[in-house]
């Protein structure tokens, strides 16, 4: 039986308290192994023909393939944005040791947040 699929998720939010809350459902629901948060930087972006600019944080998400669409609609459930920046990127190698502990905490139980 082949290994599940490691993603890493990378999402961009209004540092204001939201992402910790957003990290610890993910987590207590088993969406995601862990989730970081970095540091705020300023992100530049166009939004409806206007160049915009906002405090943002990144929380980078490890979690598999199998639970990435419970954890896409948790997070743009939670995410105050119409459209979040959500980009999932497979994971080509890994250490195995860490890539068989992302897989066992990773249960996709969306009930349990």
């Amino acid at each position: 039986m082949a290994e599940p699929e490691a993603l890493v998720v990378l999402v961009s939010i209004p540092a204001d308290g939201t992402a910790d809350d957003i990290g610890v459902r993910l987590v207590t629901a088993g969406l995601a192994a862990c989730v970081h948060r970095l540091p705020a930087g300023r992100s530049v972006y166009r939004w409806q023909g206007a160049v915009e600019t906002a405090d943002e944080v990144v929380l980078i998400i490890k979690t598999t393939r199998a639970a990435y669409p419970a954890l896409e609609a948790a997070v743009r459930n939670a995410h105050p944005y119409d459209v979040p920046e959500i980009l999932a990127l497979a994971v080509a190698d890994g250490l195995p040791a860490y890539l068989l502990w992302l897989a066992e905490s990773v249960t996709a139980d969306p009930t349990r947040t």
